[in-house]
């Protein structure tokens, strides 16, 4: 079996997220049809991030095994031939048979983008949260720096849907970065969280206790307050997917190459 690893960006407007589910489009069905179209076998392509509806990525990273002897440049080129437009294959490439997308992951890099603009560009529709409206930003950057290092998550958790699952899970997680960009040249500020991993609407619950700063509801001395909480309806709101993208992902130096793989399957030709 090969084991190939695929870096994929998508624009998540038009699908009901990541994981498959019968009957809407996902990004993971999607890929799950073509990829078995192209081996003619069955195959799951499992993710590193199950991004949820209306959310988009630039550098998701996935995994699928298979026995197809497809070249890495043939196999891409046919994925993304036979895959809609808004989802695009940027890169394919066998790893060795241990990589797992999700479980190796070491961090993740996610953009939420708030346009501030009087009016929003229609090419803008749908990809950023419109908020035109006055922020004090410098307060804004100040609080997101308090999300940075080792705490408790719990009020900026949404529940998993499974009241045995959110008693059973670790809300504490580990930020190594977090900060407010300006994008003078668009007229907007830019959210960019980097952490070993995320709760499920973690960075929307984060984005929106950050505009309640902006705002002035909130002070960035409040932040350590609501970490010591632990109650999910002291966060600010959950904003709207459309402005949140997965950036990339990143994942230990290989300890299985494709020319280790190579090494291993002409070990065991006669």
């Amino acid at each position: 079996m090969r084991n190939w690893k695929l870096t994929i960006a998508y624009d998540g407007a038009d699908f009901h997220g990541w994981q498959i589910q019968p009957g809407v489009p996902t990004i993971q069905g999607a890929l799950n049809d073509v990829a078995s179209r192209i081996t003619q076998e069955k195959i799951v392509v499992h993710g590193a991030s199950r991004t949820d509806a209306g959310v988009h990525a630039l550098g998701q990273v996935a995994h699928f095994k298979t026995r197809s002897a497809i070249p890495a440049d043939e196999l891409q080129r046919a994925l993304n031939a036979l895959l809609p437009p808004s989802i695009r294959i940027i890169a394919a490439e066998e790893v060795g048979p241990d990589f797992h997308a999700r479980w190796l992951a070491q961090a993740k890099t996610y953009r939420y983008r708030i346009f501030r603009g009087a009016v929003l560009p229609p090419f803008e529709y749908r990809r950023a949260l419109h908020y035109p409206g006055s922020l004090d930003e410098v307060a804004m950057c100040a609080a997101a720096r308090e999300f940075e290092g080792e705490h408790d998550f719990e009020t900026f958790a949404a529940s998993s849907g499974s009241e045995d699952d959110d008693r059973d899970r670790s809300t504490v997680r580990v930020i190594h970065s977090s900060e407010i960009i300006r994008e003078a040249e668009r007229d907007e500020i830019a959210f960019v969280v980097r952490g070993q991993s995320f709760l499920r609407y973690m960075v929307r619950k984060i984005v929106g206790t950050l505009l309640e700063v902006g705002k002035g509801r909130l002070a960035p001395a409040d932040i350590a307050k609501l970490f010591e909480a632990r109650d999910r309806s002291r966060s600010g709101p959950t904003v709207p997917p459309e402005g949140l993208y997965l950036v990339s992902l990143e994942y230990p130096d290989p300890a299985d190459s494709l020319a280790t793989a190579a090494r291993r399957r002409s070990r065991s030709l006669p």
